[in-house]
């Protein structure tokens, strides 16, 4: 049996917080100005959050009674007795400490406002799971996603690593085509566990509009997120600069995990979420290659 800590902190998905920033620092590059540390800071920040959200929702699911054992995704180590409750709440609340060192490092670029944004990002980390009205139960979750791991990670990081808010109109567009990326992984997700999800009462948005209709939104997502990362190549075209299309080479990897998604079901999926994940990283690499190209050309 594999260390039930790493399987809750479900690696195959932590892509999805590391190309925020990849593509972040990749419109800092195209702004013709980027400084690394920054970009290294929002990095490490992205990632401890990211685990920290997976925590809480292994916590707050099983607490809540959403989780049963022997279930097709991640194994869930709480649910199953491989770790006590209160240890992974203290884990959750730990990381989420971490991950603010980094966080408060930032403040030397971006002046002391930012430590309200890593407030949002921590209470978005539990609210997701926890509180009154967790997002991911009301089929917030998707939205979510979007915000704080596509437009929060590329705009914040492309900011601090250029030095200029005039970076922003880019890498919000940038933002938003990864956060439809990231969101793909969610619906991944959530259409391997519709079923579960729906005896429990928790109503994600493939237990709301159907597996068919989600997979059609995924596809969509997904072209529309990859066809966003091309934004930075045209407006560098009407620059002077050689037009550059890199990121369309990750549509053909979108195809394929599609095609798995809609035609495989249950552990199957497990497969579909790695691919999923690494699609929005492979995207957000080809980015940042493209921008290397045209800052040292």
């Amino acid at each position: 049996m594999s260390n039930p800590w790493i399987e809750a902190m479900r690696l195959r998905t932590l892509p999805v917080s590391v190309a925020g920033v990849i593509a972040g620092l990749a419109c800092a590059l195209f702004s013709g100005s980027c400084r690394l540390l920054p970009a290294i800071c929002c990095l490490l920040f992205a990632i401890g959050a990211q685990i920290a959200s997976n925590f809480a929702n292994e916590y707050f699911d099983f607490r809540n009674g959403l989780d049963r054992k022997g279930r097709e995704g991640f194994r869930r180590g709480v649910t199953e007795g491989d770790i006590k409750p209160q240890a992974m709440l203290r884990a959750t609340f730990l990381t989420l400490a971490l991950a603010a060192i980094p966080g408060l490092a930032l403040i030397t670029w971006g002046g002391w406002w930012l430590i309200a944004i890593g407030i949002l990002v921590a209470i978005f980390a539990l609210a997701y799971s926890a509180g009154p009205y967790p997002l991911s139960h009301h089929g917030l979750g998707d939205l979510a996603v979007v915000i704080f791991f596509g437009l929060v990670p590329v705009g914040f990081t492309a900011w601090l690593s250029a030095g200029t808010t005039a970076i922003l109109p880019m890498a919000l567009t940038v933002g938003t085509g990864v956060g439809l990326l990231a969101a793909n992984v969610l619906i991944v997700n959530n259409y391997r566990d519709a079923d579960d999800d729906r005896a429990v009462g928790k109503h994600t948005t493939v237990v709301l509009f159907g597996r068919k209709f989600m997979g059609r939104v995924y596809l969509t997502a997904g072209i529309i997120g990859v066809l966003l990362t091309l934004v930075p190549a045209v407006m560098m075209c009407f620059d002077g600069h050689q037009l550059l299309l890199a990121p369309i080479l990750a549509l053909p990897a979108l195809f394929k995990a599609h095609h798995n998604l809609i035609t495989q079901k249950g552990a199957a999926l497990n497969a579909v979420l790695r691919q999923t994940a690494l699609v929005l990283l492979w995207t957000s690499l080809l980015l940042l290659a493209e921008a290397l190209v045209i800052y040292f050309c």
